[in-house]
């Protein structure tokens, strides 16, 4: 009985949607034939009821009512309709006798009379002008086709801007608008596409804009990237567009979590994804999708997680990895569970294994729909739980009584958008108009310089000088892009480093293009998921065959070490396994450790990452004891006093910590001697430089006594060549002198 009632329930309720949708045929066809005329219409309606009737009785059961038969045995909807058109048709032929009699009557007054004069008031009835009508601007233009033509024209006639006919021809125009350009979208026209949209007016279209990004990302989930960065450009001009369709899209997937509509609720969190990729929303919002969505795990649940996880788990990994661990661990917690389906548990350890391999495929937003800066980016910080209304009233038609204003407002807006690349395209303009010009310029002085014979030079001897050739310079540089791509097709096609040293140096490459081989052998070598030793033995290889090979190589080390804080990972981890087998084989000199600097100031987390390889890789590649041995040799201290800094204690103990921390603490033996006698060695120093001071001293107290000595020999030598007198002043002099010594004595024990 249940099922016979919702059976019944069911064909009611189709039968009511049937005759709705009937109406709204009949209605736009009525209003087609409205602006023909009102027989037409009269006799378009007419047809329409009986229709109605023909299918209320093929349907028997009261229709749309549910009227049922009368006591007569008649349909009350039918007998209803009747009684309406039978209203309608009496006053149709109540009207056609008046309108009969006041032709007749306009015919008398208009009669010429016996004498063939024609009634005055006739003459001015033909003398008047006929007046001129207003176009008519139907009520509804969605229900009939009107050719563009024919509404523009129809637009300029109408008088006032501001009739609700006129606002909606115009929201008409600007819905078709809206959704041409959203519909044709796409990576290569994106940036075409912008400057159109932003010419219509996205303030007053901001639900039809809304409402075509999500029906358009619907119907095309593979181009939800493409309507991203659409919104996401939009955004930095109108932050509300951005919301509304955030807001939409957060409804959109709580309805159809909410039903269990699988497609519906994928489709709204790849939207959701990649307007997160894009800054529009927080990431908060992704991980609370994704907890939501792995609270209760069932198989569609945990598929649609996976898949939102694809999408927007290299960018969740780089804005919130604490968020991002916690998700894995919970779904490494259902498959440890094994509660649902094996091929979702599949997917799982898929998603794990796109985890470790660093969201290969999965990078995030594509370069070129990087559109937006980040300081342009404006974030909605909206939640699953947070109350917001869709706000479907903006996709409908409304009439704006400040129509003119706001259309005003908005060219002012626009101007202020789009002036800069209005400026932009024509200064472009004008400089390819100049570049054309100076290239055809160009072009007839070089057809003018074909044509004219080429002058002879006559030598003194009357014999004629050949004619010089002249030499073409390849500013292109078409030449070296070819050897570099020959370089790098025979290093990648052979099978082994003797077959590709035989294929290179077969090529004879020209002198001062050595570079361009060791750069390319490096940057083949660092591309590598792991280290090959078979780039290591080419370049071994090329250094012991010519020495410029050698010094190529050692100023690569110099400018990759420079640039050591630009590579990625793997990247630094090959390149410095590389250039540790040219060390470890002599191919390079290791006077290039010179610029290696191990410091706290001067290294980063690149630097000692290179560093700790590159040694590491040394030890295992000749032993520990010979690479120490090498690293102690006298004559090459000069080289490696940046590895071994003896400056600052310091400096020596960040060494000897990084060394050992590496597992190399062996090298460091020295330095570690060297630190413990640090102290006394500069108690010595400054002993010395205490005893220096002294002596420097005691050399200035002799320096001054022996010009003392000089001066008094010099004074007896003038007093024997004078006379007798002097000699005994000279005498008594000396005696004084001796006399003041012992005095001094005196004093000094008495004190």
């Amino acid at each position: 009985r249940d099922d016979r009632r919702d059976d019944k329930r069911d064909e009611r309720r189709d039968d009511r949607r049937d005759d709705r949708r009937d109406d709204r045929r009949d209605d736009r066809r009525d209003d087609r034939y409205r602006a023909d005329g009102d027989g037409l219409d009269r006799y378009e309606g007419g047809r329409r009821d009986d229709d109605r009737d023909r299918r209320y009785n093929d349907r028997g059961d009261g229709g749309r009512g549910r009227g049922g038969v009368d006591e007569r045995g008649l349909d009350t909807n039918v007998e209803r309709h009747r009684r309406g058109r039978g209203f309608q048709q009496r006053g149709a032929d109540a009207r056609e006798p008046r309108e009969g009699a006041r032709e007749a009557s306009g015919d008398k007054e208009n009669k010429p009379d016996k004498d063939g004069d024609a009634a005055p008031g006739a003459e001015q009835k033909q003398e008047e002008p006929p007046a001129q009508s207003e176009p008519k601007l139907p009520s509804r233009t969605g229900g009939a086709y009107i050719p563009p033509f024919k509404l523009a024209q129809m637009l300029k006639e109408v008088q006032d801007k501001c009739s609700p006919e006129y606002q909606r021809m115009t929201w008409d125009a600007l819905r078709k608008s809206i959704n041409g350009l959203v519909n044709k979208v796409n990576i290569s026209n994106l940036k075409n596409i912008l400057p159109e949209l932003f010419g219509e007016n996205l303030v007053r279209g901001r639900g039809l804009f809304a409402r075509s990004v999500m029906k358009s990302q619907m119907a095309s989930p593979a181009f939800t990237s493409v309507y991203a960065a659409l919104v996401a450009v939009v955004n930095t001009k109108f932050p509300e567009l951005g919301e509304l369709v955030l807001r939409r899209a957060i409804l959109q997937f709580r309805r159809a979590y909410k039903r269990n509509d699988k497609p519906v609720c994928m489709a709204a969190t790849k939207l959701l994804g990649h307007l997160m990729m894009q800054q529009v929303a927080h990431e908060l919002l992704s991980l609370e999708l994704i907890t939501l969505l792995l609270a209760k795990p069932t198989d569609d649940s945990v598929e649609v997680a996976i898949e939102f996880t694809k999408e927007c788990g290299y960018t969740l990994a780089d804005m919130s990895p604490q968020g991002l661990h916690s998700i894995f661990e919970r779904f490494r917690g259902i498959l440890h569970e094994g509660q649902i389906d094996k091929r979702v548990q599949f997917m799982i350890e898929g998603l794990f294994a796109i985890r470790k391999a660093g969201f290969t495929g999965y990078k995030g937003v594509p370069p070129e729909l990087d559109l937006v800066d980040a300081e342009d980016q404006v974030t909605h910080e909206l939640s699953l739980d947070d109350e917001m209304v869709a706000e479907t009233g903006l996709d409908v038609f409304k009439v704006d009584p400040d129509y003119e204003e706001h259309e005003a407002q908005y060219e002012k807006l626009k101007k202020e958008i789009l002036g800069e690349e209005e400026e932009e395209e024509s200064e472009e303009e004008e400089g390819d108009s100049d570049l054309d010009a100076d290239d055809d310029d160009d072009e007839d002085a070089e057809e003018a310089a074909a044509h004219q014979e080429p002058q002879l030079e006559i030598l003194p001897g009357g014999e004629i000088a050949p004619p010089k050739v002249q030499t073409i310079q390849d500013m292109t540089d078409v030449d070296m892009v070819n050897l570099r791509r020959t370089i790098y097709l025979t290093i990648m096609s052979s099978l082994d480093f003797e077959e590709a040293g035989h294929k290179l140096m077969k090529m004879k490459i020209p002198e001062g293009c050595e570079k361009e081989l060791c750069a390319m052998l490096i940057e083949c070598c660092s591309q590598e998921r792991t280290y090959l030793r078979y780039y290591g033995l080419l370049g071994q290889r090329f250094s012991f065959i010519k020495q410029e090979y050698q010094m190529e190589f050692e100023q690569s080390f110099l400018k990759q070490y420079g640039m050591i804080h630009r590579l990625e990972t793997n990247k630094l981890r090959n390149t410095a396994k590389f250039f540790a087998h040219l060390l470890a084989t002599d191919a390079l000199p290791w006077v290039v450790l010179a610029n290696i600097v191990i410091t706290e100031d001067e290294t980063t987390s690149s630097s000692r990452i290179f560093i700790k390889i590159l040694f590491q890789e040394l030890a295992e590649n000749m032993g520990l004891r010979e690479l120490n041995t090498r690293l102690s040799d006298p004559s090459m201290q000069e080289y490696f006093g940046g590895i071994f800094p003896k400056d600052v204690p310091r400096n020596t103990r960040f060494s000897i910590n990084f060394f050992t921390s590496i597992g190399l603490g062996g090298l460091t033996d020295a330095l570690r001697e060297y630190l413990k006698n640090m102290p006394k060695m500069i108690m010595q120093q400054q002993q010395q430089v205490s005893d220096s001071d002294s002596s420097d001293s005691d050399s200035d107290s002799d320096t001054s006594s022996d010009s003392s000595d000089s001066s008094s020999s010099d004074s007896d030598s003038s007093s024997s060549s004078d006379s007798d007198s002097d000699s005994d002043s000279s005498s008594s002099s000396d005696s004084d002198s001796d006399d003041e010594p012992k005095k001094k004595k005196r004093k000094k024990g008495t004190k």
